[in-house]
Parts: C-alpha cells; structure tokens; sequence
C-alpha cells in the first residue's frame, strides 16, 4: 500500500470549486461543521482517502461489518446561479505524526489543484479553556485581501487571536497550499476544548454559509447543541454535589459525551 491512496469513485468537472476542509480536532468543530454541510447539501462522494499516517484500526458497524479508517471528498455542483463548485474533505483522523500531516496535505491538494481549486477553507475550533456561551469566530488568512473581506462577515483577527500558530491540517491546508497556487481562509470557532461543541460548528458553518452565498437550515444542529448544554450542566451539578461530600461521580454523564457528533 501506498503512505497515500486517493481512490477516486468517479471524474466530475468542476466549476472553479472551492475546497472546504473540516478534520477532527479541538471540539470536533470543524468535523462537525464539514458532514453537517456536506449533508445538508447532499454531497456526492468523490474520493476516499487511505492512509499509513492514519491509525492502524477499522471501524466495526452495529452489524458487525468493518471498514479501514479513511478521509473523505465529496462534491457539491452549485446552481447555475452561484459562481463555485464545491469540495468537501472530512473523514475520520488526521495524519498521527507531522510527516504523515504534510504527505496526506500535499496530496489531498495536489488532487484538488487538479480540478481546479484555487481557494481553500479550513474548519476548526479554538480552545479558550472555558465554557462558552456565544462563541466568536476568529480568522487567520493567507493574504491581507481575505483578512479585510471576512472582517465583513464578523470575523475577528488579531495577534493574541490565534497567535503563535494553526496547528495541523487547519493550518497545513493553507500554508501548501500557497505552493499550489491556493489562497485561503482558517475560520476558527471558539470553544472550551472540553468536548464535542456543535455550537462552535454553528457559529462558523453561519460564517461560511454567508461567505458562500449558500443556505442552510441549523436545526438539527441547534438540536445537538441544547443537548450538550444539557449534558455540560448535569456534570456541572454532579461536580458541584461531588465537591459538598455527596458520593455522586460525574463520570457517568461524561461518558454521555461520546455519542455527539
């Protein structure tokens, strides 16, 4: 096998389409955001993505059937109205070591380079250890031009926001791809970095939503994110009870967490 398999499922001509790039990371926020879009808009998969830089497991189904770990592409074809095609890249992990985060990178580009893709967004969230309630969505850009033009969808950049540095494919997916020829835009969700945060994903899919010119129906997203309020004040309270000498471990309701996202 190869250190990177992209087995396409079909050829698609794309006009000047977009690559949006949503991988697991802090909060699942760009995961999240990325399959919500990819479903709303009823993504046709192009490409399957395999990996050595990927955990060495499969997934096993409630029926029993296994499959290898992978990423996932798939295309949306707009309306004849709008100006871009899309791509949509998530799937299950990022590479595990930074050798494997710039091979899978570079080659995830170079095949989207190939159907002409010249701008590229990247998910992802922004951990302020903190709970909260109504997450911003910070930038990062790779030219002045997109900083000043998503200043005008809300979205805030400044040297302590991120600072320092993206980490991962966030980052990566910008950084190469200025090699090939690709101008893009990190919109980052702010969140605690406790667990799965569907409200963080809502607040950048909105952003992007509005920079595409795209609608789309958060309800079901609204709907994840009540529940994990839900979730977060029962293990607030066990934590409170647990601290007054009450015998009540909150790690029950911790482990409510795993099913969202």
């Amino acid at each position: 096998m190869e250190d990177v398999l992209i087995r396409a499922l079909e050829k698609v001509e794309l006009r000047d389409p977009i690559l949006i790039e949503g991988l697991p990371g802090v909060g699942n926020v760009g995961k999240l955001a990325a399959d919500y879009l990819r479903d709303h808009l009823h993504a046709k998969p192009l490409a399957t993505i395999y990996s050595k830089f990927f955990p060495p497991q499969v997934y096993v189904s409630e029926t029993g059937i296994i499959r290898l770990v992978s990423n996932e592409l798939a295309y949306w074809k707009a309306p004849a109205s709008a100006a871009h095609d899309l791509l949509i890249l998530g799937g299950d992990f990022q590479g595990i070591s930074p050798e494997g985060q710039y091979e899978i990178t570079e080659r995830v580009l170079d095949f989207s380079a190939k159907l002409g893709v010249r701008e590229v967004y990247t998910l992802a969230g922004f951990a302020q250890g903190r709970v909260i309630e109504e997450p911003r969505v910070l930038g990062a850009a790779t030219v002045p031009a997109k900083v000043e033009a998503m200043k005008k969808f809300g979205v805030h950049f400044s040297r302590n926001d991120p600072g320092g540095g993206l980490i991962g494919a966030s980052g990566l997916f910008l950084g190469l791809g200025r090699l090939f020829g690709m101008e893009g835009v990190c919109l980052m969700g702010e969140t605690s970095g406790y667990f799965v945060d569907p409200r963080s994903a809502e607040a950048v899919l909105k952003v992007l939503a509005r920079v595409l010119r795209i609608e789309i129906d958060f309800t079901a997203l609204e709907a994840k994110a009540k529940e994990i309020d839900r979730i977060a004040q029962k293990i607030h309270e066990a934590e409170q009870r647990s601290a007054e000498g009450t015998s009540v471990s909150p790690s029950a309701s911790r482990d409510d967490l795993g099913y969202i996202g």
